[in-house]
């Protein structure tokens, strides 16, 4: 099942108002459904054509957790350990865009970089759980994310706050999808349609169902919280004018202009 939030495109019906919507996705269409994605999922009644709806991000976390250093052949492009436990870092939830909006380059930084990842949405309060515990249990579901980076600043920092925590630095969708991802599901980025990145998630160096362990050891991951999973290798910088698409296989393609900050 494909879920996703929406607002309504102009020009509005008359019982319309242009809030935050969430739906679920058949075919052409979009069946509203009441509160979030991660709820019960009742629909209203009412329906929209895809062409009528601009999609929004299909998350609004409290805080989005990210893995690094995920995947062995990215570690090897940058020349980095191999981490013996999972290695987390937090991205600010207003750095959240929904697809078509644009990644916007801070002028404090000389190489933006993409980095293509496969994102978990937190379906119920999430804590400690036992070893008879089934992750899936917890998830929503699945979307794409882009985790961008000042690779630059990542290189004289030493915490990864500012270098991928600016505005604009967390693409994030466009659909959540219900069902749980094969290990041959993959993780691809284009670059202006060129593609940059590919990989299946086998390739993980900690599988989804270690991830969301370790991250629930140590804070409560509350419904709507995001998990980044960990980029593969052949990231790259990103200028002003790219395309930059973000495709997991069975789940859909989340696509972001770049600009330049106009100060």
């Amino acid at each position: 099942m494909k879920l996703c939030r929406f607002t309504l495109l102009d020009p509005l019906p008359n019982d319309a108002a242009r809030t935050p919507l969430a739906g679920i996705i058949e075919s052409s269409s979009v069946f509203e459904i009441r509160g979030e994605p991660w709820g019960a999922r009742e629909r209203t009644g009412r329906k929209w054509p895809l062409d009528q709806i601009k999609f929004l991000a299909p998350s609004v976390p409290t805080k989005i957790v990210c893995v690094g250093r995920n995947y062995r052949d990215h570690i090897a492009e940058l020349s980095n350990p191999v981490p013996k436990e999972p290695l987390t870092f937090f991205k600010p939830p207003s750095s959240i865009i929904a697809t078509g909006e644009a990644i916007v380059l801070p002028p404090v930084s000389q190489n933006v970089q993409y980095e293509g990842e496969l994102a978990m949405v937190i379906g119920r309060r999430c804590f400690h759980l036992r070893p008879s515990d089934d992750f899936r249990d917890y998830v929503a579901g699945y979307t794409p994310l882009n985790d961008v980076t000042a690779r630059d600043l990542q290189k004289t920092d030493n915490q990864w706050t500012r270098v991928k925590g600016f505005d604009t630095f967390c693409p994030l969708g466009t659909v959540m999808e219900t069902e749980h991802p094969s290990p041959e599901t993959s993780v691809e980025t284009f670059v202006n349609g060129v593609r940059k990145q590919s990989s299946p998630i086998s390739e993980m160096i900690f599988s989804l169902d270690v991830i969301i362990r370790w991250i629930a050891q140590v804070m409560t991951l509350e419904p709507g919280d995001v998990i980044a999973t960990g980029t593969p290798a052949g990231v790259g910088p990103l200028a002003a004018g790219d395309v930059v698409e973000v495709s997991i296989s069975g789940i859909g393609t989340l696509r972001n202009p770049v600009i330049a900050r106009q100060d």
